[in-house]
């Protein structure tokens, strides 16, 4: 059976950050994401997966900044990735540095590197050359830290100008860069959204082994996976029965928004599906 793990990030909005770890725990999770974590010490947040016992699998690389303090605010700026900047280089590097040290700290073995927005006037050739040569950098470090580095096509409603839309796209370029390091991340959500026929790139993706993680949430609402025009019982059993054995990150907003027990309320899918599951 498919294992869920919390998105602390856009789940549990109805608490603090760090109170998002003891709320997981609590609703059934073993395992949690999130996005940046730079605007919290590790040791921190590390403390808080001891506690609640939980086994952090997936944290992004900040999307810009050269300090930790520039790296915490960089999202809010606008900043989607430094990864296929020409010029900036030096910038994307210390990025996954810092992401290597919470990585270590959380005892978290994948990370996430955004590729940022594609700037106006640069050829595709060179971005493409840009993307290669900081990723195959990233991955050499990450293998040193026992870590991969993932790649995550994002759809250009939701991030316009986001230089990795396509599955078949971050495939290319994984196998351009040829580092055991670096692999996808697969987000269904975004896998719709552009291209559609998410089962077909399922069966055709998962078997490469390519493919170290996986999200999911509603399309087109980006709640709960229990409504929208996927159906993710059949999707969630189609995974199991292709062999993975990672995560199924539960990237998804509430419909209920910061509610109290918003986030509670809506994991009745959660329930659904393992009881169907075990019949």
């Amino acid at each position: 059976m498919p294992r869920f793990a919390a998105n602390l990030s856009l789940m549990y909005t109805e608490v603090p950050f760090l109170d998002r770890f003891e709320a997981a725990e609590q609703d059934g999770f073993t395992a949690v994401e999130f996005l940046f974590p730079y605007a919290w010490a590790p040791q921190d947040l590390a403390q808080r997966l001891q506690a609640h016992g939980l086994q952090q699998v997936l944290l992004n690389a900040p999307p810009g900044g050269a300090d930790r303090a520039s790296m915490a605010t960089a999202w809010d700026r606008g900043e989607r990735g430094t990864a296929c900047l020409p010029g900036r280089e030096a910038e994307f590097r210390a990025g996954v540095q810092e992401a290597l040290l919470y990585a270590q700290a959380l005892q978290c073995p994948r990370i996430h590197v955004m590729a940022g927005l594609a700037p106006q006037g640069v050829s595709p050739e060179v971005l493409l050359a840009t993307y290669v040569a900081n990723l195959r950098w990233a991955a050499q470090q990450a293998a040193k830290a026992g870590c991969a580095v993932l790649i995550e096509p994002i759809n250009p409603r939701d991030m316009p100008g986001y230089y990795l839309q396509r599955q078949d796209h971050a495939h290319a370029v994984v196998q351009a860069v040829a580092e055991p390091a670096l692999k996808v991340q697969m987000d269904l959500y975004h896998c719709q959204i552009v291209e559609g026929d998410v089962a077909t790139k399922l069966r055709h993706y998962l078997p490469t082994g390519a493919v170290a993680h996986i999200q999911m949430a509603g399309v087109p609402e980006r709640q709960e996976p229990d409504a929208g025009e996927l159906h993710f019982p059949y999707l969630l059993d189609l995974i199991d029965s292709l062999g993975y054995t990672g995560w199924v990150g539960c990237e998804y907003r509430p419909r209920l928004g910061a509610q109290p027990g918003a986030t509670r309320t809506g994991l009745g899918w959660m329930a659904a599906y393992r009881s169907a599951a075990h019949r």
